[in-house]
């Protein structure tokens, strides 16, 4: 059947119903189409505002476009007069309202269920021990006062371990040990030596004061031990160093004085006798250090011995570079390993060796060139 529509519809049927002008007008069946309007109808009986008042162009609803009311022209078309009714117009007021309107402000978003549970789960899971040393511990500055809890863990936290104490005590004595150990070595190696050059000049001062008040001149062999009573010269090293009686560390060698083998199995000789060994000891580090470099002299460099009575000049002969302290033979009247052959007047210097050590012993040997007795002035080897 195509009866009813508009489309298809038989020969001999009535005509289709025209298609009403107005949308909004009501339809009349079998009237003819009213005669549109002229343009002069549509005009506005005010004029139009300008531009510059509304921003935005006057135009149907967009489909899919929100609207916040419903939508409502500023117009009406024919059969409503044509000319815009008052109070519809939209542009003005959208316009006052852009121009009071604040942008509005959101609040702050807290943290999420997912980060409160995260940092339930991250409290629940730390240790005491690490809560109490990473996290810093609430005060009652941040608006609340501690907990006995937090009180405990704050002086926890500030109370040093034993680890700690610990370590800076022995950091304390380690820089204690040090400072001690390098005032031990400056009195070793600087003190010492002002020490013994005080205590030597004192000495040769007292063998001078006594040589020139004229002394027991026949009595070279009754002196006591410490007294001194000789002088010793070694040109080539400028050394001057008082001889006193025995080799007592501290009555005699500590006190930068050369020691002569006068007591017991080591008693040895005096310049003045006819035949025999004059040995004598000396520090060769700290404490005046007369020997310290008796290793440097050659075959024939002389060393002078002066008594109240004469020069005694001896020539270096040979040198034995390291022996055992135990090795007594060195001061023996004619030493074994001194190349000497025969009995004669020899002298022979003995002092530690390596330097700064007392493991082994140097030992150099003399031979008697010449006796000049002080009334007859200064030996050559002195005055050149």
């Amino acid at each position: 059947m195509t009866t009813g529509s508009p489309w298809f519809r038989p020969a001999n049927g009535p005509a289709p119903e025209p298609i009403p002008t107005d949308a909004y007008a009501p339809a009349e069946p079998h009237a003819p189409a009213e005669p549109y309007a002229s343009t002069e109808s549509y005009a506005p009986t005010e004029p139009y505002a300008s531009p510059e008042s509304y921003p935005y162009e006057e135009s149907a609803p967009y489909a899919g476009v929100p609207q916040e009311g419903p939508y409502e022209p500023s117009y009406r078309p024919h059969g409503t007069g044509g000319a815009p009714q008052p109070g519809l117009d939209q542009t003005m007021p959208l316009q006052a309202v852009e121009e009071h309107a604040e942008p509005a402000t959101a609040p702050p978003a807290g943290p999420g269920r997912a980060e409160r549970r995260r940092a339930a789960k991250g409290g629940r899971g730390r240790s005491r021990g690490s809560a109490g040393s990473s996290a810093p511990a609430p005060s009652a500055s941040e608006g609340r006062p501690l907990t006995r809890v937090e009180a405990r863990r704050a002086a926890r936290a500030a109370k040093e371990s034993v680890g700690v104490v610990a370590s800076r005590v022995v950091g304390e004595l380690f820089i204690t040990f040090g400072v001690v150990m390098l005032l031990f070595v400056t009195y070793q190696l600087w003190w010492t030596n002002v020490l013994a050059g005080q205590a030597t000049d004192r000495a040769k001062e007292q063998i001078e004061d006594t040589w020139s008040r004229g002394g027991a001149s026949g009595a070279e062999a009754a002196f006591e031990p410490g007294e001194g009573f000789a002088i010793m010269y070694i040109p080539k090293l400028d050394v001057v160093v008082p001889i006193a009686e025995g080799i007592s560390k501290t009555k005699v060698l500590d006190k930068g004085m050369v020691g002569h083998y006068g007591a017991g199995k080591l008693k040895t000789a005096m310049p003045s006798d006819k035949e025999g060994n004059f040995a004598v000891a000396g520090h060769r580090n700290t404490h005046g250090e007369p020997f310290r470099y008796i290793n440097q002299l050659k075959p024939g460099d002389p060393i002078v011995v002066e008594t109240q009575n004469a020069y005694y000049t001896y020539e270096m002969a040979s040198i034995l570079p390291q022996t055992s302290p135990s090795n007594v033979s060195v001061i023996d009247p004619v030493p074994k390993q001194s190349g000497f052959k025969g009995p004669g007047r020899y002298i022979t210097l003995t002092t530690c060796t390596p330097e700064f050590t007392s493991t082994y012993r140097m030992i150099v040997w003399g031979k008697l060139v010449e006796e000049r007795p002080r009334s007859e002035g200064k030996p050559q080897a002195l005055v050149g």
